[in-house]
């Protein structure tokens, strides 16, 4: 009897171990999957709960971001696209102006150049401009100062840009090399939209060929763009802006977001150095915000401050965003018009970004299945800060008519360095206009 009563107890004792292993079992955290990126037209999409989002605080994120004029949203995790916004069919094929999200495009180009040993970073460019173009001290700024924005040249961030987006500039790179020189390269972070015209200027001259020939061969065609999706403005010299105006479909965008997001490495093909990538999001000296022409770290642009650590990102006018946080294996992708609300009207919509991004983050991480940082809570704003006359400098608008300070010698609106000059907007296929490519011209860009 007493034997009996120790197997029934023996058994029960089983019973209890079999039901706490499969009540653990239940209760476990589903394993998440992982997609391959693709070439193809189409991403590896997932269920948000595959890979530990809830399904409903996910899609109240998304509808948010599109009540704040976002015209397109995607969101992956684990490379999987798990989130889009209700307009994305219309949307992600139409080519739209990332504006400053070009300068991003830049610093992958030059990664690219550097590993194939067509430019060193480090090296002035002297090494690559033609001979007699610019004096000895702008020649001696090196390819690294143009990547971090520090070399030392005047900017009017609003006037630089202008001229571009009229278009009037008879050569942009020439006329960057015509501004003054306000601090030793190197030393000092400014903001510019020149430096990187220039640097898309030493870029085509170190690799060759025309820069938008070599960015479809080594960058577009390895990962599915294709050279009728996108129209890259050029200035009336035929030299490809860098600052800007890039018009490429959102559906394309977002593959330039997994390319970065995956050290640079595309379905097996390396098409970026990852070493070169580590170097691209980690702060300059001369700013703990910026890269090589990355936003690095939260706080930093429009990346919300209670991001992780690990988080850069890819910043355009208008918020024109590639957001990636690598800790939570995450990217977000979006493009529209402004949409962020300000209680300053609209000077405060054009200094303070952080409203919309801060607001669409918080309701994203809500909806991790273990929400990643605690409820940061509502959006504070700070107060105005920025003086207007910051973005503008007469001088450099002025040098585009061969007058003043800044202007290069021989080189205007209308002629530069003896060379013939396109007429204004003659360089735009058809439908192509500033901000957007549309229509149905077999000629206009898009995805097909």
């Amino acid at each position: 009897m007493a034997r009996f009563g120790g197997l029934l107890a023996g058994v029960a004792a089983v019973t209890l171990v079999a039901g706490q292993v499969f009540a653990a079992q239940a209760h476990a955290t589903p394993a998440e999957v992982d997609c391959a990126v693709s070439s193809g037209r189409e991403p590896q999409r997932a269920q948000p709960e595959q890979v530990g989002l809830d399904t409903h605080r996910l899609s109240d994120a998304l509808t948010f971001a599109a009540s704040r004029n976002r015209l397109n949203v995607q969101v992956f995790r684990h490379n999987c696209l798990v989130g889009e916004g209700p307009a994305n069919d219309r949307t992600g094929h139409i080519p739209w102006n990332v504006w400053s999200v070009t300068k991003s495009v830049i610093s992958l180009l030059t990664g690219i150049a550097a590993e194939q040993r067509l430019v060193d970073i480090h090296a002035p460019i002297d090494r690559y401009l033609p001979p007699g173009l610019g004096d000895a001290r702008r020649r001696a700024i090196t390819v690294e100062n143009l990547l971090t924005e520090t070399s030392g040249m005047r900017t009017g961030v609003v006037t630089e840009g202008l001229t571009g987006a009229v278009p009037l500039d008879p050569n942009s790179a020439v006329q960057a090399l015509g501004v003054p020189l306000d601090h030793e390269p190197g030393t000092v972070f400014t903001y510019s939209q020149r430096t990187v015209d220039l640097l898309s200027y030493v870029l085509e001259c170190a690799v060759g060929e025309p820069l938008q020939e070599f960015a479809q061969r080594e960058l577009f065609a390895p990962l599915g763009i294709e050279r009728g999706d996108w129209y890259w403005a050029r200035d009336r010299s035929a030299h490809t802006y860098g600052y800007a105006h890039l018009l490429i479909p959102p559906d394309d965008l977002a593959k330039l977001g997994l390319l970065v997001a995956n050290n640079g490495n595309w379905s097996g093909r390396q098409v970026v150095s990852a070493e070169y990538l580590a170097r691209a999001i980690t702060p300059s000296p001369a700013n703990p915000c910026y890269g090589y022409l990355f936003w690095v770290g939260p706080g930093c642009a429009e990346n919300p401050s209670f991001l992780p650590p690990d988080t850069y990102s890819m910043s355009g006018m208008g918020l024109q965003n590639v957001f990636v946080v690598p800790s939570l294996d995450l990217v977000v992708v979006w493009t529209g018009v402004f949409g962020n609300v300000s209680k300053y009207g609209p000077a405060g919509i054009i200094q303070n970004f952080d409203e919309l991004p801060h607001e669409f983050f918080r309701r994203l991480l809500a909806a991790f299945r273990e929400p990643p940082v605690a409820d940061p809570g509502p959006y504070v704003e700070p107060p105005l800060a920025v003086d207007p006359d910051s973005y503008i400098d007469t001088d450099i608008l002025l040098a585009v008519f061969g007058i003043g300070p800044s202007a290069y010698p021989g080189c205007d609106v209308f002629a530069c360095l003896g060379e013939p000059l396109a007429a204004p907007f003659s360089d735009a296929p058809p439908g192509c206009a500033l901000l957007v490519c549309l229509g149905t011209d077999p000629r206009t860009p898009g995805i097909h």
